[in-house]
């Protein structure tokens, strides 16, 4: 393996797109870094996504502080990223990842399936989520989704999310700031678009969605993308959360 400032890629992985000359008439690849402070962990995940014609693990790191670097060296399109590391952990790795212009998609690696660590990195920007312990099958499901630009979120695990917010969290006794934002940012929307948010909010699929506001499914997905694009959102499950923060659901 070739190291970079601490971080290896796999043997006969490509470096960045334009290092290798020009790119092939087929879609390229996408490129995957793997983050985990457990070789094995990794190890599994690299044997998983390594041999699949349209996915390439193209470098690995051990902890979050590595992934500046990292990120760097190789252009991934996807960063595995674990919750849980000795220095730099996944979330504050995550935040400082997506605080920069053009960032690789991040799919979060956790043990647990709604904790207050999950619901920050989706905050911060991540895709979502995949447990430790998903079927490899579904781990190659979710790198595409996330690469295609979708969240790799079912609506029942976004209800499960916004349920455990609520649960977790009472309301304050004095103002609160990420209310007042939230509420400030949704003012800002028309009627029609804040509908289509607080649906979101409720977890609803773009068919349910459809139904409900006698809509078609491509309009929902429209109202969506407007949606992510005025807020300025990554992904449908902020737009959740932040109904949730302004009390609308």
């Amino acid at each position: 393996m070739a190291a970079v400032a601490g971080v290896t890629s796999p043997a006969g992985a490509a470096g960045p797109p334009d290092a290798n000359g020009p790119a092939d008439a087929a879609a390229p690849p996408v490129r995957v870094l793997i983050v985990d402070d457990d070789a094995l962990v990794r190890a599994g995940l690299s044997m998983i996504l390594g041999g699949l014609p349209d996915l390439a693990v193209v470098g690995e790191a051990a902890d979050g502080g590595e992934v500046p670097a990292a990120v760097a060296a190789y252009a991934p399109d996807v960063v595995l990223m674990d919750i849980r590391m000795p220095r730099v952990d996944g979330l504050t790795a995550t935040e400082a990842l997506r605080a920069q212009p053009h960032p690789p998609e991040v799919l979060v690696l956790t043990t647990f399936d709604a904790d207050e660590q999950v619901l920050r990195a989706l905050r911060a920007g991540a895709a979502g989520f995949l447990l430790k312990d998903t079927p490899p099958a579904e781990i190659v499901r979710a790198v595409r989704r996330v690469a295609a630009g979708e969240a790799t979120l079912s609506p029942t695990v976004t209800r499960t999310l916004i349920a455990h917010v609520t649960a977790a969290a009472p309301g304050p006794v004095g103002p609160d700031p990420r209310r007042e934002r939230a509420l400030r940012l949704l003012t800002g929307l028309s009627e029609r678009e804040r509908q289509v948010a607080v649906a979101l909010g409720r977890g609803h699929t773009n068919a349910e969605i459809a139904g409900e506001l006698f809509m078609s499914v491509a309009t929902v997905k429209a109202y969506v993308s407007r949606l992510l694009t005025r807020l300025e959102l990554n992904n449908r499950v902020q737009v959740a959360l932040l109904v949730h923060d302004a009390g609308l659901v």
